[in-house]
Protein backbone atom coordinates (compact mmCIF):
# COMPACT_ATOMS: atom_id res chain seq x y z
CA UNK A 1 0.00 0.00 0.00
CA UNK A 2 2.62 3.05 1.01
CA UNK A 3 4.68 1.40 -2.31
CA UNK A 4 1.52 2.30 -4.51
CA UNK A 5 1.21 5.39 -2.82
CA UNK A 6 4.97 6.18 -3.32
CA UNK A 7 4.04 5.52 -6.85
CA UNK A 8 1.51 7.58 -7.75
CA UNK A 9 2.81 10.40 -5.46
CA UNK A 10 6.22 9.77 -7.73
CA UNK A 11 3.74 9.93 -11.31
CA UNK A 12 2.30 12.97 -9.86
CA UNK A 13 5.17 14.63 -9.05
CA UNK A 14 6.72 13.65 -12.47
CA UNK A 15 3.48 15.55 -14.27
CA UNK A 16 3.20 18.31 -11.84
CA UNK A 17 7.38 19.13 -13.19
CA UNK A 18 6.49 18.69 -16.51
CA UNK A 19 3.60 20.80 -16.53
CA UNK A 20 5.66 23.30 -14.94
CA UNK A 21 8.50 22.99 -17.25
CA UNK A 22 5.36 23.46 -19.95
CA UNK A 23 3.84 26.43 -18.48
CA UNK A 24 7.17 28.12 -18.04
CA UNK A 25 7.89 27.95 -21.55
CA UNK A 26 4.24 28.87 -22.55
CA UNK A 27 5.08 32.13 -20.45
CA UNK A 28 8.07 33.14 -22.40
CA UNK A 29 5.42 33.68 -25.17
CA UNK A 30 2.78 36.38 -25.20
CA UNK A 31 -0.90 35.51 -24.58
CA UNK A 32 -2.15 37.40 -26.90
CA UNK A 33 -3.78 37.18 -30.53
CA UNK A 34 -1.16 38.61 -33.07
CA UNK A 35 -2.55 40.15 -36.30
CA UNK A 36 -1.45 39.36 -39.88
CA UNK A 37 1.49 41.57 -41.15
CA UNK A 38 0.56 44.26 -43.42
CA UNK A 39 1.79 43.89 -47.00
CA UNK A 40 1.50 45.88 -50.33
CA UNK A 41 -1.41 46.46 -51.79
CA UNK A 42 -3.34 45.84 -48.23
CA UNK A 43 -6.52 48.39 -47.74
CA UNK A 44 -5.77 49.85 -44.66
CA UNK A 45 -8.80 51.73 -42.41
CA UNK A 46 -8.58 55.09 -40.99
CA UNK A 47 -10.25 56.04 -38.01
CA UNK A 48 -10.42 59.37 -35.52
CA UNK A 49 -11.10 57.43 -32.39
CA UNK A 50 -9.36 61.08 -30.48
CA UNK A 51 -9.72 64.24 -31.96
CA UNK A 52 -11.11 65.18 -35.17
CA UNK A 53 -9.22 65.70 -38.19
CA UNK A 54 -11.38 67.95 -40.39
CA UNK A 55 -8.86 69.48 -42.52
CA UNK A 56 -8.41 67.73 -45.99
CA UNK A 57 -5.09 68.90 -46.59
CA UNK A 58 -4.08 66.90 -43.40
CA UNK A 59 -6.04 63.84 -44.82
CA UNK A 60 -4.42 64.06 -47.71
CA UNK A 61 -1.19 63.92 -46.16
CA UNK A 62 -2.73 60.57 -44.44
CA UNK A 63 -3.00 59.09 -47.94
CA UNK A 64 0.70 60.05 -48.88
CA UNK A 65 1.91 58.34 -45.91
CA UNK A 66 -0.18 55.14 -46.92
CA UNK A 67 0.84 55.34 -50.52
CA UNK A 68 4.39 55.48 -50.18
CA UNK A 69 3.85 52.34 -47.62
CA UNK A 70 1.63 50.88 -51.15
CA UNK A 71 -1.31 50.76 -48.78
CA UNK A 72 -4.66 51.56 -50.10
CA UNK A 73 -6.72 53.61 -47.73
CA UNK A 74 -10.44 53.25 -46.47
CA UNK A 75 -11.14 56.54 -44.64
CA UNK A 76 -13.64 56.23 -41.63
CA UNK A 77 -16.96 58.01 -42.11
CA UNK A 78 -16.57 60.19 -39.00
CA UNK A 79 -12.91 60.72 -39.94
CA UNK A 80 -13.07 64.25 -41.18
CA UNK A 81 -15.98 65.17 -39.52
CA UNK A 82 -16.33 67.52 -36.68
CA UNK A 83 -17.63 66.40 -33.74
CA UNK A 84 -21.36 67.35 -32.88
CA UNK A 85 -23.15 66.34 -30.39
CA UNK A 86 -21.94 64.41 -26.97
CA UNK A 87 -23.52 61.28 -27.17
CA UNK A 88 -23.89 61.36 -31.58
CA UNK A 89 -19.68 61.82 -31.70
CA UNK A 90 -19.04 58.84 -29.39
CA UNK A 91 -21.09 56.45 -31.44
CA UNK A 92 -19.78 57.58 -34.54
CA UNK A 93 -16.25 57.11 -33.68
CA UNK A 94 -17.21 53.87 -32.18
CA UNK A 95 -19.28 52.51 -35.37
CA UNK A 96 -16.03 53.33 -37.39
CA UNK A 97 -13.54 51.35 -35.07
CA UNK A 98 -16.12 48.36 -35.61
CA UNK A 99 -16.96 48.75 -39.32
CA UNK A 100 -13.21 48.62 -39.98
CA UNK A 101 -12.85 45.53 -38.04
CA UNK A 102 -16.04 43.75 -38.77
CA UNK A 103 -14.94 45.04 -43.09
CA UNK A 104 -13.30 41.85 -44.28
CA UNK A 105 -10.77 43.91 -47.08
CA UNK A 106 -9.80 45.82 -44.24
CA UNK A 107 -6.16 44.16 -43.35
CA UNK A 108 -5.47 46.88 -40.84
CA UNK A 109 -6.57 50.18 -38.77
CA UNK A 110 -4.65 53.30 -38.24
CA UNK A 111 -5.16 56.19 -35.92
CA UNK A 112 -4.96 59.39 -38.10
CA UNK A 113 -4.04 61.66 -34.88
CA UNK A 114 -4.67 61.63 -30.85
CA UNK A 115 -5.33 64.39 -29.36
CA UNK A 116 -8.56 64.13 -26.56
CA UNK A 117 -11.60 61.86 -26.36
CA UNK A 118 -10.66 57.76 -27.12
CA UNK A 119 -12.07 57.14 -23.58
CA UNK A 120 -14.97 57.80 -24.37
CA UNK A 121 -14.97 54.67 -26.11
CA UNK A 122 -13.61 52.11 -23.62
CA UNK A 123 -17.12 51.15 -22.37
CA UNK A 124 -18.63 51.05 -26.02
CA UNK A 125 -16.20 49.20 -27.65
CA UNK A 126 -17.41 45.42 -29.04
CA UNK A 127 -14.15 43.49 -27.84
CA UNK A 128 -15.85 40.30 -29.02
CA UNK A 129 -16.00 41.86 -32.39
CA UNK A 130 -11.95 42.97 -32.55
CA UNK A 131 -11.15 39.35 -30.89
CA UNK A 132 -13.07 37.75 -33.71
CA UNK A 133 -11.53 39.68 -36.14
CA UNK A 134 -8.11 40.56 -35.34
CA UNK A 135 -6.03 43.03 -37.41
CA UNK A 136 -3.08 45.71 -36.81
CA UNK A 137 -4.28 48.31 -35.13
CA UNK A 138 -1.50 51.65 -34.28
CA UNK A 139 -1.88 54.88 -32.33
CA UNK A 140 -0.18 56.57 -29.81
CA UNK A 141 -0.61 59.54 -27.28
CA UNK A 142 -4.69 59.57 -26.56
CA UNK A 143 -5.23 56.31 -27.63
CA UNK A 144 -3.13 54.76 -24.86
CA UNK A 145 -6.19 53.98 -23.25
CA UNK A 146 -7.55 51.95 -26.38
CA UNK A 147 -4.40 50.06 -26.26
CA UNK A 148 -4.80 48.63 -22.54
CA UNK A 149 -8.76 48.36 -23.13
CA UNK A 150 -8.12 46.12 -26.04
CA UNK A 151 -4.71 44.22 -25.17
CA UNK A 152 -7.19 43.20 -21.60
CA UNK A 153 -10.37 42.63 -23.50
CA UNK A 154 -9.75 41.68 -26.84
CA UNK A 155 -6.59 39.84 -25.96
CA UNK A 156 -5.11 41.50 -29.29
CA UNK A 157 -1.94 42.69 -29.87
CA UNK A 158 -1.48 46.21 -30.51
CA UNK A 159 1.12 48.94 -31.84
CA UNK A 160 2.35 51.82 -29.68
CA UNK A 161 3.45 54.27 -32.89
CA UNK A 162 3.17 56.44 -35.59
CA UNK A 163 -0.27 57.70 -36.98
CA UNK A 164 -0.73 58.81 -40.26
CA UNK A 165 -0.04 62.30 -39.39
CA UNK A 166 3.76 62.16 -38.03
CA UNK A 167 6.80 63.63 -39.56
CA UNK A 168 8.22 60.02 -40.91
CA UNK A 169 12.11 60.39 -40.56
CA UNK A 170 13.63 57.70 -42.27
CA UNK A 171 14.32 56.22 -38.54
CA UNK A 172 10.63 56.28 -38.41
CA UNK A 173 9.92 54.81 -41.79
CA UNK A 174 12.47 52.04 -41.22
CA UNK A 175 11.67 51.25 -37.74
CA UNK A 176 7.60 51.11 -39.11
CA UNK A 177 7.63 49.21 -41.31
CA UNK A 178 9.76 46.39 -40.18
CA UNK A 179 6.97 46.59 -37.07
CA UNK A 180 4.34 46.14 -39.32
CA UNK A 181 5.52 44.33 -42.63
CA UNK A 182 8.00 41.89 -41.10
CA UNK A 183 6.68 38.61 -39.35
CA UNK A 184 10.51 38.33 -37.36
CA UNK A 185 10.78 39.68 -33.93
CA UNK A 186 12.34 43.43 -34.26
CA UNK A 187 15.62 42.38 -32.66
CA UNK A 188 17.30 45.11 -30.91
CA UNK A 189 15.82 48.70 -30.80
CA UNK A 190 18.13 51.85 -29.99
CA UNK A 191 17.75 55.76 -30.61
CA UNK A 192 18.95 56.99 -33.61
CA UNK A 193 23.08 56.90 -34.42
CA UNK A 194 24.12 60.43 -32.81
CA UNK A 195 26.14 62.70 -35.44
CA UNK A 196 27.19 64.93 -32.15
CA UNK A 197 28.37 62.30 -29.40
CA UNK A 198 29.26 65.77 -27.66
CA UNK A 199 25.62 66.91 -27.51
CA UNK A 200 23.52 63.81 -28.44
CA UNK A 201 20.08 65.22 -29.90
CA UNK A 202 18.77 61.82 -28.26
CA UNK A 203 20.85 61.32 -24.73
CA UNK A 204 20.21 58.21 -22.74
CA UNK A 205 20.38 58.21 -19.19
CA UNK A 206 20.85 55.40 -16.95
CA UNK A 207 19.01 55.66 -13.95
CA UNK A 208 18.87 52.37 -12.30
CA UNK A 209 21.32 49.67 -13.73
CA UNK A 210 20.94 46.49 -15.21
CA UNK A 211 18.80 44.31 -17.54
CA UNK A 212 15.37 42.52 -17.18
CA UNK A 213 13.04 40.70 -19.14
CA UNK A 214 9.15 40.46 -19.83
CA UNK A 215 6.10 41.75 -21.73
CA UNK A 216 6.39 44.77 -23.51
CA UNK A 217 2.92 47.57 -21.95
CA UNK A 218 2.70 50.91 -21.29
CA UNK A 219 2.09 54.03 -23.44
CA UNK A 220 1.58 57.55 -22.49
CA UNK A 221 2.13 58.42 -19.09
CA UNK A 222 -1.34 60.96 -18.60
CA UNK A 223 -3.88 58.02 -20.70
CA UNK A 224 -2.23 55.51 -17.80
CA UNK A 225 -2.65 57.73 -15.07
CA UNK A 226 -6.50 58.94 -16.36
CA UNK A 227 -7.29 54.38 -16.74
CA UNK A 228 -6.16 53.69 -12.82
CA UNK A 229 -9.37 52.78 -10.85
CA UNK A 230 -11.31 51.81 -13.99
CA UNK A 231 -11.80 48.07 -15.40
CA UNK A 232 -9.43 49.38 -18.30
CA UNK A 233 -6.05 50.17 -15.80
CA UNK A 234 -3.02 48.31 -17.16
CA UNK A 235 -1.24 45.06 -15.73
CA UNK A 236 2.10 45.96 -15.09
CA UNK A 237 3.10 42.94 -12.73
CA UNK A 238 6.37 41.07 -14.11
CA UNK A 239 6.20 43.00 -17.59
CA UNK A 240 8.55 45.86 -18.73
CA UNK A 241 6.27 49.23 -18.79
CA UNK A 242 7.45 52.26 -20.94
CA UNK A 243 6.14 55.25 -20.45
CA UNK A 244 6.39 59.02 -22.12
CA UNK A 245 4.51 61.81 -22.16
CA UNK A 246 5.36 65.77 -24.13
CA UNK A 247 4.58 69.46 -22.93
CA UNK A 248 3.81 68.29 -18.59
CA UNK A 249 5.51 70.12 -16.25
CA UNK A 250 7.97 68.82 -13.67
CA UNK A 251 4.88 68.86 -11.22
CA UNK A 252 2.56 67.40 -13.48
CA UNK A 253 5.10 64.37 -13.91
CA UNK A 254 6.13 63.95 -10.54
CA UNK A 255 1.90 64.00 -9.28
CA UNK A 256 1.19 60.87 -11.96
CA UNK A 257 4.12 58.83 -11.21
CA UNK A 258 3.00 59.10 -7.79
CA UNK A 259 0.01 58.20 -8.54
CA UNK A 260 1.78 55.42 -10.55
CA UNK A 261 3.46 54.38 -6.80
CA UNK A 262 0.79 54.98 -4.97
CA UNK A 263 -1.13 52.60 -7.32
CA UNK A 264 1.24 49.86 -6.69
CA UNK A 265 2.34 50.33 -10.86
CA UNK A 266 5.77 49.84 -9.68
CA UNK A 267 5.65 47.34 -7.13
CA UNK A 268 6.31 44.09 -9.37
CA UNK A 269 7.74 45.98 -12.48
CA UNK A 270 10.50 43.48 -13.92
CA UNK A 271 11.88 47.08 -15.33
CA UNK A 272 11.48 50.59 -16.65
CA UNK A 273 11.84 52.72 -19.23
CA UNK A 274 10.87 56.64 -19.55
CA UNK A 275 10.78 57.53 -23.10
CA UNK A 276 11.89 61.08 -24.65
CA UNK A 277 9.74 63.85 -22.74
CA UNK A 278 9.75 67.36 -24.64
CA UNK A 279 9.24 70.40 -23.28
CA UNK A 280 8.46 68.66 -20.06
CA UNK A 281 10.14 71.81 -18.43
CA UNK A 282 8.89 74.34 -15.81
CA UNK A 283 6.68 77.33 -17.31
CA UNK A 284 5.58 80.40 -16.15
CA UNK A 285 2.88 78.99 -14.24
CA UNK A 286 2.46 78.67 -9.79
CA UNK A 287 2.45 75.38 -9.38
CA UNK A 288 5.59 75.26 -10.87
CA UNK A 289 7.18 77.32 -8.62
CA UNK A 290 6.13 74.76 -5.66
CA UNK A 291 7.90 72.08 -6.91
CA UNK A 292 11.23 73.64 -7.66
CA UNK A 293 12.85 70.44 -9.73
CA UNK A 294 13.53 69.59 -13.41
CA UNK A 295 12.05 66.76 -15.16
CA UNK A 296 15.51 64.85 -14.12
CA UNK A 297 15.30 65.21 -10.62
CA UNK A 298 11.81 64.38 -10.53
CA UNK A 299 12.50 61.04 -12.40
CA UNK A 300 15.09 59.84 -10.29
CA UNK A 301 13.61 60.94 -7.08
CA UNK A 302 10.84 58.67 -7.96
CA UNK A 303 12.04 55.88 -10.01
CA UNK A 304 15.48 55.69 -8.88
CA UNK A 305 14.58 53.91 -5.51
CA UNK A 306 13.07 51.10 -7.55
CA UNK A 307 15.38 48.03 -7.14
CA UNK A 308 14.67 47.28 -11.20
CA UNK A 309 16.51 48.19 -14.13
CA UNK A 310 15.48 52.02 -15.22
CA UNK A 311 16.66 54.04 -17.74
CA UNK A 312 15.21 57.73 -19.70
CA UNK A 313 15.40 58.98 -23.28
CA UNK A 314 14.79 56.20 -26.01
CA UNK A 315 12.98 57.50 -28.77
CA UNK A 316 9.04 56.50 -29.41
CA UNK A 317 5.72 58.84 -28.27
CA UNK A 318 6.04 62.29 -28.91
CA UNK A 319 9.17 62.83 -31.03
CA UNK A 320 9.92 62.65 -34.95
CA UNK A 321 12.32 60.08 -34.62
CA UNK A 322 9.97 57.46 -33.08
CA UNK A 323 9.86 53.77 -32.64
CA UNK A 324 6.87 51.07 -33.17
CA UNK A 325 6.72 49.13 -30.32
CA UNK A 326 4.28 45.99 -30.15
CA UNK A 327 2.50 46.18 -27.09
CA UNK A 328 2.66 42.60 -25.64
CA UNK A 329 5.41 40.98 -26.88
CA UNK A 330 8.22 39.18 -25.12
CA UNK A 331 11.48 41.91 -24.85
CA UNK A 332 14.49 42.48 -23.09
CA UNK A 333 15.64 46.02 -21.72
CA UNK A 334 19.19 46.61 -21.08
CA UNK A 335 19.30 50.30 -19.11
CA UNK A 336 23.05 50.52 -18.98
CA UNK A 337 23.25 50.15 -22.75
CA UNK A 338 19.98 51.92 -23.52
CA UNK A 339 18.75 49.64 -25.54
CA UNK A 340 15.09 47.75 -25.71
CA UNK A 341 15.54 43.88 -27.52
CA UNK A 342 12.07 42.29 -29.05
CA UNK A 343 12.74 38.76 -28.75
CA UNK A 344 8.91 37.85 -30.20
CA UNK A 345 7.39 38.19 -33.27
CA UNK A 346 4.50 40.44 -33.56
CA UNK A 347 2.94 39.42 -36.45
CA UNK A 348 2.23 36.39 -38.17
Amino acid sequence: MQRRNFLVGLGAAITFSMMSENFAGASMQSNLIKPKALKAGDTVGLITPATYVPDPDRLASARRMLNYFGLKMRMGKAAGKRMGDYDISIKERVDDLHDMFRDPEINGIICVRGGYASMHLLDKIDYDLIRKKPKVFVGYSDITAMHLAINRYSRLLTFHGPMTLATFTEYTHENYKKALFDTKPLGKLSNPAEKNEMRPSHPIRTIRSGKASGQLTGGNLTLITATLGTPYEIDTKGKILFIEDIDEEPYSIDRMLTQMRLAGKFDNIAGLIFGECANCTPKDYKPSLGLPYSLGEVIDNILGGLKVPVFYGMTFGHTDDQLTLPMGVMATMDADAGTLEITESATV
